[in-house]
């Protein structure tokens, strides 16, 4: 074939539905690890382990190509492999709307590319909205879910309008299914999506059901793509840097996939926790209200001749509500992570509002005269107004999402790290502040000689099994785990540790435990573990030298979460606490502590005042 005809043939829109997403994503990346699950996702994918349950397989294999890009930090290159991913999920809206609007018609020459533009709308408008750029622009495997979910549904459109030309085609089932059970490899809230799908299916034709030679082909095909949580079989037996859950047998394979090892206790609802859960689907938050109407427009414009895909809409909508926000009953401080799960139905609302998008530039050609849908200059400047909504999602959540600057997390795990002599022992307690230690340690190979311990995990035996010099006698082997608490295990290990090298811990462990027969001696952002009662010497403030405190004053870096947030305040904290300590001991330097701490969080500024006051300081 000719490579002119060939490039004619591409379609530009189609091109830039994926190229315009991730030119927004890398202009607004993350440069290196970010806070909470993040480092501890780059540390499984360099090492091609196991995350977190349900372990990830999908997602760790798909970036791990990524790591070897010749630039930039191994961070860096997890976070573009979540921005391509991204990017090929707005495509996935393009395909979708592009695809549904085919055989739309408008009148005259009117809009001569308008289907495309429009798909093109949809896929930008998409690209914009806070979840997936949030999920962009550092390591998340929900944009490559989200992607899979697309392809699927465009796979069972295919199947229907094959089923109505007489020339069905169930290969497009068989490939939907073994999809449905790959995508369970990035986040098993895939499962969710197969009512949508089936539904597709049956109200075609009821009686596929009753098609049992085909439905074995789709299961098998569905348990094929499904085999790839072997993953954490096959790496578990190797021993990867990562190795969360140990599933080199069959009872901590299925503890590792049915997420056993998270609490199950639930609160009790109420009216007020109900709105809050439902709410993490917040269609106007993402998409404003103008997309909403547009969104109700597109239900509304297929809800005659393409009732069915309507339906399956609403029956994937009402399917995550029932699941997320009924059965799962999220406490009120975590329905943040529930939020996340959502994406798969935000890309589908992308589509609706693209229908809708489209049938109101066909009211608006329905109503010109003749002669000016013919003025191609007039058309191209009604169409530039297609680009507002996209334009105006994407101004509204720039600001939020931009982490271009962000070196808030790697900044406070090297400070951590520096925080600590040669040969020390850390424990950690809250996973933002132990992931990108671990992505430090493991990866970047910064301090080699320490040993950076989770509190939380030290319950379980696949955890002790990864340090076996510190644990191999140790007396949390002797203990079942569901009669050990983090706390009472963390009294043990620092026990056992203490004779033999400087105990130290964060700070969030300091500030959920009390210490009773040590007392904490702070040193910056981190503590050492003395024996109570032991006279202690002043802090040392020249530690803060040794920081690098990138975005943390001066409005450097404007890009906030809650745990980015947290960690701010706790360079506040420890200024307060060691300025406090410092005059306490009738050390001047205790006056430049506070004033480190009023520039970093102003807020503290009365807190300040109170204790320069209490010790005669002006």
């Amino acid at each position: 074939m000719n490579p002119c005809t060939t490039l004619r043939r591409l379609d530009p829109f189609a091109i830039l539905s994926f190229t315009i997403p991730l030119f927004i994503y890398l202009l607004t990346l993350a440069p290196s690890v970010t806070f909470f699950d993040s480092g501890e996702f780059i540390t499984a994918v360099h090492s091609l382990g196991t995350a977190h349950s349900p372990g990830y397989p999908l997602f760790v294999n798909y970036a791990k190509p990524f790591t070897w890009l010749p630039f930039g930090s191994i961070a860096f290159r997890v976070n573009i492999a979540t921005a391509v991913s991204a990017g090929l999920a707005c495509y996935g809206v393009y395909l979708l709307v592009a695809h549904l609007l085919r055989d739309e018609e408008l009148p005259g020459d009117f809009f001569r590319h308008a289907r495309g533009f429009v798909a093109l709308c949809a896929a930008v408008t998409f690209a914009g909205t806070a979840r997936l750029w949030l999920q962009s622009n550092h390591d998340k495997p929900y944009p490559l879910l989200a992607f899979i979910c697309a392809i699927v549904f465009y796979l069972m459109l295919l199947w229907r309008e094959s089923y109505d030309r007489g020339e069905e085609r169930p290969s497009y089932v068989y490939l939907g299914a073994f999809l449905c059970g790959l995508g369970t490899g990035a986040h098993q809230i895939m499962v969710l999506m197969i009512p949508t799908y089936a539904f597709l299916l049956i109200s075609k034709d009821w009686r596929v059901v009753c098609r049992v030679k085909e439905l074995i082909i789709a299961v098998a095909f569905g348990i094929l793509g499904f085999a790839i949580h072997l993953h954490l079989i096959v790496r578990a037996l190797q021993k990867p840097l990562l190795n969360w859950g140990d599933s080199r047998n069959l009872s901590q394979f299925l503890w590792n996939l049915l997420r056993k090892g998270y609490p199950t206790d639930k609160p009790v609802r109420d009216l007020d926790l109900l709105w809050a859960q439902v709410n993490a689907f917040n269609v106007p938050y993402e998409f404003t209200a103008a997309g909403l109407l547009l969104l109700l427009i597109g239900l509304a414009a297929f809800g005659g001749k393409k009732r069915d895909l309507v339906l399956s809409y609403l029956i994937g909508v009402a399917v995550f509500l029932l699941v997320i926000a009924g059965y799962f009953n999220t406490p009120l401080e975590m329905i943040f992570l529930t939020e996340e799960f959502f994406t798969p139905l935000y890309l589908l609302s992308a589509v609706f509002i693209g229908v809708g998008l489209f049938r109101v530039v066909q009211e608006v050609a329905r109503r010109l005269p003749p002669r000016l849908s013919a003025n191609r200059p007039l058309c191209r400047a009604i169409s530039s107004l297609l680009m507002i909504l996209p334009l105006a999602v994407c101004a509204l959540h720039y600001r939020e999402n931009d982490q271009h600057e962000n070196y808030i997390a790697v900044d406070y795990a090297s400070n951590s790290l520096r925080s600590l002599p040669q040969g020390a022992v850390m424990f950690t307690w809250g996973d933002s502040g132990a992931f990108p230690l671990w992505y430090l340690q493991g990866v970047e190979r910064m301090r080699d000689d320490l040993d950076l311990l989770h509190t939380p995990h030290l319950v379980f035996g696949w955890y002790l099994d990864g340090f076996p010099g510190l644990f191999r006698d140790s007396r949390l082997r002797q203990l079942p785990p569901e009669q050990v608490s983090p706390e009472d295990a963390l009294f043990i290990a620092v026990s056992e540790q203490f004779p033999r090298r400087p105990v130290y811990v964060d700070f969030s462990t300091r500030y959920s435990v009390p210490f009773g027969e040590f007392q904490p001696h702070q040193r910056g952002i981190c503590y050492r573990l003395d024996r109570a009662g032991r006279p202690l010497s002043p802090p040392d403030p020249d530690i803060w030298q040794l920081y690098t405190l990138r975005g943390i004053t001066g409005g450097d870096m404007f890009f906030r979460d809650l745990d980015t947030g947290k960690a701010i305040q706790i360079y506040a904290a420890a200024h307060l606490e060691e300025g406090e300590s410092l005059l306490k001991m009738g050390l001047a330097a205790g006056v430049g502590e506070l004033e480190a701490a009023r520039r970093i969080a102003p807020d503290l500024a009365p807190q300040v005042t109170q204790i320069l006051n209490s010790y005669g300081v002006r």
